[in-house]
């Protein structure tokens, strides 16, 4: 069921239990069974007296809900909001339905709440590209898949709930050894910076490359992907009390971007320019990506992060992006020796040979230990709000990953677990003080 159906349907509910079980079929209700009368033991054409033989009445059956987040208009946090869809999905033949543990949060999510990412539909929308879970029903014609399966899964959207429904060719087996927040923290960010380095820039050894935002989710990614090649040196952007993680990590050259002039850090530490630049930023800094490379270099622009300045939409933001865009004639592009490549992979989902190739591929890497997603923080989805201020904030190392299991409540501490003991203990004392004060009297007599 989709997030637009879920209203609607939330609706149609009462309509439909009332059509389907009659008054005089309802189990009586707690008040009925106190004493006070129910619409079911209202006189009917029935004869009063039952007979002792009568089948009793079953107890309806209970209906089926599960929490999903819905994004019910345009704005800031609090146009994400956490309801309850009554009613069972529905499963096709080759389909399956997946018991959702972890879901991951994309800066497309930060996009899409403002109105700028084209492929959410237009609110009441669950959101959602990807999450991790456990099988639990699958179609007729699922021969790949069986209940109990742990697996990773990719949509474009709809993916924020407890339960999902999915064509089963979008699911893919987690390994023994991963993890359900590691799960739904790979899919999106290893496919957008595989598909980049491998499949367009054919990065190889011994190049150089800038990957800005480097303490993101696509910037690790990026930047673990980048240490399968020998001698592959990195350049990337972060605030300064980032640095020490993402050198770890494997970025060569940190630079702070906040302080620094980025392009002009490079030029000292690389003259001649880079192989490679990932360009999420869009505006002005893609002509610095432009100026950035080398003879037979390439730039990938992937995403226009420079739009997004606060948590609701900010018109002279956009328009100022849209205005310093990047634009270039052929013929200009053939004097200087250099690719200019886009990359969305929301517009990918009809290769869906690519993308299970690729998401085999990274499996297998996992596995090796040679990619690990780093998960930043985890939020219950009541605390969805606070997972994407500190997305929209770059307070995030790494992956911010969204639990849909409800937040357990605080325990409060036990007040007085033994009161009884307690209480003999203080008798006890007491009496002794009684004691020592008595003895002492009868000395000061003597």
């Amino acid at each position: 069921m989709s997030g637009e159906e879920a209203p609607a349907r939330q609706q149609q509910e009462p309509a439909e239990e009332k059509t389907e079980n009659p008054p005089t079929e309802e189990p009586p209700s707690e008040e009925a069974q106190e004493g006070e009368p129910s619409p079911a033991e209202e006189p009917a054409d029935e004869p009063a007296a039952a007979t002792p033989d009568k089948a009793p009445v079953a107890p309806e059956e209970e209906v089926f809900s599960y929490r999903a987040l819905f994004l019910t208009g345009y704005g800031g946090y609090d146009k994400v909001k956490l309801q309850m869809k009554k009613g069972k999905p529905s499963l096709k033949s080759a389909e399956v339905l997946v018991r959702v543990k972890a879901c991951g949060l994309n800066f497309a999510e930060l996009l899409g709440r403002q109105g700028l990412y084209e492929l959410l539909p237009s609110p009441p929308v669950t959101p959602g590209m990807e999450c991790s879970g456990v099988i639990e029903a699958i179609g007729e014609e699922v021969t790949d898949r069986k209940v109990g399966d742990r697996v990773l899964v990719l949509s474009r959207h709809g993916l924020w709930q407890e339960v999902v429904v999915v064509p089963a060719s979008q699911t893919f087996i987690m390994p023994e050894s991963m993890s359900f927040e590691e799960a739904a923290a790979l899919p999106i960010n290893y496919l957008t910076a595989y598909i980049m380095l491998f499949e367009m820039a054919n990065v190889r050894a011994g190049q150089s490359i800038l990957i800005h935002m480097a303490a993101g989710g696509v910037g690790i990614a990026a930047t673990q992907l980048c240490q399968l090649l020998e001698d592959v040196t990195v350049f990337g952007t972060a605030s300064a009390s980032k640095h020490e993680t993402i050198s770890q990590g494997g970025v060569t050259h940190p630079i702070d971007y906040r302080t620094r002039d980025y392009a002009e850090e490079i030029r000292k530490i690389s003259p001649k320019g880079l192989d490679v630049v990932l360009d999420p930023l869009g505006g002005s800094d893609t002509q610095k990506a432009f100026s950035l490379l080398k003879p037979m270099g390439t730039l990938i622009v992937f995403g226009a992060a420079n739009c997004v300045t606060g948590q609701k939409k900010n018109l002279l933001a956009v328009a100022k992006t849209w205005y310093n865009q990047f634009t270039i004639n052929t013929l200009r592009l053939m004097h200087a020796n250099k690719a200019v490549c886009g990359f969305h992979l929301g517009y990918l989902g009809d290769e869906e040979e690519l993308i299970t190739q690729t998401m085999t591929r990274l499996l297998e890497l996992y596995t090796q230990g040679k990619i690990k997603p780093r998960i930043d923080s985890t939020y219950h989805f009541e605390q969805v709000g606070d997972a994407m201020r500190r997305m929209h904030e770059r307070n995030n190392i790494g992956k911010v990953i969204l639990l849909p299991e409800p937040k357990k409540e605080e325990e409060k501490p036990e007040s007085n677990p033994v009161p009884a003991e307690t209480d003999k203990k203080e008798e006890e004392k007491d009496e002794n003080k009684m004691e020592t004060s008595t003895e002492e009297v009868k000395r000061e007599e003597n």
